[in-house]
């Protein structure tokens, strides 16, 4: 039974750290989101600045770098967009420039992105 007990909490570890790309598809519905997402108008307000790349590439193992892809199956996290700040796990500013984007405050899901 421990054994049984110990290998579920490391597959758990495991799946929550697998959460670490910037491959990332928006869902319409919060039970299939893994992160519920506010846009926020100004960089002051957000605890990620994000910026949108072109390239997957660009974004692997970047919190701040983003690339949507068409298919949930291809996501590394699925997002969804959330009316109210209240509502989110996060809240995000997209930026204009690559050397912009990043971390303004220290938050749970630092790492867990990418």
């Amino acid at each position: 039974m421990y054994r049984s007990l110990l290998h579920t909490i490391i597959l758990f570890v495991v799946f929550i750290f697998e959460l670490n790309a910037g491959e990332i598809h928006v869902v319409h519905n919060k039970s299939q989101a893994d992160l519920k997402m506010y846009v926020t108008d100004y960089s002051n307000q957000a605890d990620l600045l994000v910026y949108v790349a072109k390239y997957s590439s660009e974004a692997k193992n970047k919190d701040e770098i983003w690339h949507y892809v068409k298919y949930p199956n291809q996501a590394d996290v699925k997002i969804i967009f959330v009316k109210y700040p209240n509502e989110a796990d996060l809240k995000v500013h997209f930026v204009k420039y690559k050397n912009q984007a990043g971390w303004k405050v220290s938050h749970e899901w630092n790492g867990r992105i990418r």
